[in-house]
């Protein structure tokens, strides 16, 4: 559905059991004296020079080491974080000697200059509100993505002839589509990709539905609701009362959405996503107070920011700021998100804010790449001007900046749902089918405009040229190039727009 370009509140450190006992390393003394520890006196010598010398057990008590989490979910591919690194103490890393630190310097706090009794009192304020912190580093949310540029620009495709075209077509068959004038309320059973009037609500859910099935979202966004309960006013009314959800331990997320599907992955990234919206809140919260002025707010009415001071006093999580923004800054503003990559940015500017917006998921990747809008692997448009090498092929997020730039903007919301449509309907045009598939014989509407990728299913089926097949019990089926596992199969039209 919406793009989502692709976030931070700190996780709870878990701390491991004490580790058996480690030696240090032997000093030069010390391995003279066969003793393992260069911190223990000497074993008296024996008649025999032969027998191994006896190490003394330590008296030392060893602490615990303490798991730190280092997770940077914007380093890894797919989300999926990093092991955490135990982190020794000074004196194991000094080789069990306590002469390098003395173990009582260890509990010895530092004096605090005396700080100013308004200082005393935000920390207090923030230490008792604020069980999190976000992380200070922030992920690097470009994307190798210029806004209002297309990355191929030497590709001429889709012109808006052509975009006209496709779209004539599969209304045909699968009926006119058109962008809702009202966004609906809140559903508490289905999670959807943003179309909810509250943009914290549309962001949330619409990370819940990525790589797995609209089923499964669903029934993670029902473990949110039965955990945390909803609001019953304001910003975000009849949702989840997300500001609980920020609240919880992350283990508790983790247990309210583990039927969906990545739900390790997916809680960690709620979680520090509501710490950091929580914050911006409250730093919007300051700037209105002090100067009457926060991003975005020149086009905010007095009444308006008067009720998103008092949003921000009541702790009442609130997105809804990225209205006032332009395209590129809304955008901007999700992407820096953990999780939130251009198909879900996308998806809540299209769904939630309502501006022209072209997310590409799975499905839209496809035919995308099907009807030849994208330069295919090996054509020099698709290297960037002056570039030199073979071109790798197009991936999700540059198909989605070229379509951007090349597809008019009243075509983007219909096509979008159009594309997903038939990508899961059409016998010829889904992810894995074949000459024996139920309904091929049936043919495809835009059957003339495309080239397939991929291997067909059945017996003396020719592979096409650029495909890539893999057997399955026995079967050859079509292996679609997008393998990004943030792709997500959204839910079908509502019956409205069908």
């Amino acid at each position: 559905m919406r793009a989502t370009r692709g976030s931070v509140a700190t996780q709870d450190q878990d701390q491991l059991s004490s580790p058996p006992p480690t030696p240090g390393p032997l000093n030069g003394k010390a391995k003279q004296n066969g003793i393992a520890n260069p911190t223990l006196k000497k074993a008296s010598p024996r008649k025999s020079e032969t027998q191994a010398p006896i190490t003394p057990k330590s008296s030392r008590k060893r602490t615990r080491a303490a798991v730190v989490d280092n997770e940077d979910v914007n380093d890894l591919p797919h989300n999926l974080g990093k092991i955490p690194d135990i982190q020794p103490n000074e004196s194991e890393v000094n080789g069990g000697s306590p002469a390098k630190k003395p173990r009582k310097a260890r509990s010895v706090k530092k004096k605090d200059s005396p700080k100013k009794e308004e200082e005393v009192e935000e920390l207090v304020s923030k230490a008792s509100s604020t069980p999190k912190s976000s992380s200070k580093k922030e992920k690097n949310n470009s994307y190798g993505l210029t806004p209002g540029q297309t990355p191929y620009p030497n590709w001429p495709h889709p012109t808006p002839e052509e975009c006209q075209e496709v779209n004539r077509l599969l209304s045909s068959v699968h009926g006119e589509v058109k962008p809702p004038k009202t966004i609906p309320a809140p559903s508490l059973t289905v999670s959807g990709c943003g179309e909810v009037p509250s943009v914290l609500d549309a962001l949330i859910r619409t990370r819940l539905s990525a790589a797995t099935s609209g089923t499964n979202s669903s029934r993670a966004f029902a473990g949110l609701v039965q955990h945390f309960g909803i609001l019953q006013e304001g910003v975000g009314k009849g949702s989840v009362d997300w500001n609980k959800v920020r609240l919880a331990d992350t283990k508790d997320v983790f247990e309210a959405i583990k039927s969906g599907g990545l739900a390790d992955v997916k809680s960690k990234d709620i979680t520090k996503i509501l710490q950091m919206v929580w914050e911006e809140n409250q730093a919007r919260r300051k700037e209105l107070l002090a100067s009457g002025a926060a991003p975005g707010s020149k086009e905010e009415a007095p009444d308006e920011k008067s009720a998103e001071i008092v949003r921000a006093e009541e702790n009442v999580l609130s997105l809804d700021h990225l209205h006032l923004m332009s395209n590129d800054d809304a955008f901007n503003a999700m992407t820096k998100y953990p999780g939130i990559g251009p198909k879900t940015a996308s998806c809540v500017l299209l769904f939630c804010l309502q501006r022209p917006s072209f997310a590409v998921d799975t499905h839209v990747f496809r035919l995308c790449t099907w009807l030849g809008w994208v330069p295919p692997p090996g054509d020099p448009a698709g290297l960037p001007p002056g570039g030199k090498g073979k071109f790798s092929g197009p991936n999700r997020n540059s198909t989605y900046a070229h379509c951007e730039v090349r597809i008019p903007d009243d075509l983007k919301y219909p096509l979008h749902q159009l594309f997903i449509k038939h990508g899961k309907t059409c016998p010829r045009c889904r992810a894995i089918t074949g000459e024996n598939s139920e309904g091929w014989v049936e043919g495809c509407v835009i059957d003339h405009l495309v080239k397939r990728s991929g291997v067909r299913k059945g017996a003396g089926a020719s592979p096409v040229k650029g495909g890539k097949a893999r057997k399955t019990k026995g079967k050859m089926e079509v292996k679609d190039e997008d393998s990004d596992a943030e792709s997500s199969e959204l839910s079908d039209l509502p019956s409205d727009d069908k």
